[in-house]
């Protein structure tokens, strides 16, 4: 599984294409292929990009926690997928986001790729500006998260 780590602005071409960063690139295994998982974020307004082993990593968490007989379950999966779609690098290390889901971040001509551990979240240039430069207080949030005494480290 990669880890991927850094935020690189890039530009979407008017056919929906952005090149992948180098530095993303060599932050995934050898052995990845260079296809990809694209969809709409749960809680915020961007994109996420999945490699498909963190894809299939993701879909084997909601398999063991999901019951297809059930109608919340089965409501949570459409929610869930609606939207995906595979994309694969070309030989110009450039992926085809599909405008839907560009238009559904709102996101044009300028964009951010951020790291986020397993994927990569796709922002708007502006929608990121405004994300990452909110004053809320990051080192409470961290000791809140982080910071539990009773947790062995």
């Amino acid at each position: 599984m990669a880890t991927f780590i850094g935020d690189y602005s890039c530009r979407v071409d008017a056919k929906g294409r952005v090149i992948l960063p180098a530095a993303f690139k060599k932050q995934m295994p050898a052995a990845a292929m260079d296809k990809f998982v694209v969809k709409k974020d749960i809680f915020e307004k961007c994109l996420v990009l999945y490699p498909m082993d963190e894809w299939d990593r993701q879909n084997s968490i909601i398999r063991s926690r999901i019951n297809p007989y059930n109608k919340e379950h089965s409501q949570f999966l459409r929610g869930f997928y609606k939207g995906t779609a595979e994309v694969v690098l070309d030989a110009s290390n450039r992926l085809l986001i599909p405008r839907r889901l560009l238009d559904i971040a709102g996101i044009d001509s300028q964009v951010v790729l951020a790291g986020q551990d397993g994927k990569i979240e796709i922002w708007s240039s502006e929608r990121y500006e405004e994300q990452t430069g909110e004053t809320h207080d990051f080192a409470t949030l961290a000791e809140k998260i982080m910071g539990d005494a009773d947790r062995n480290i």
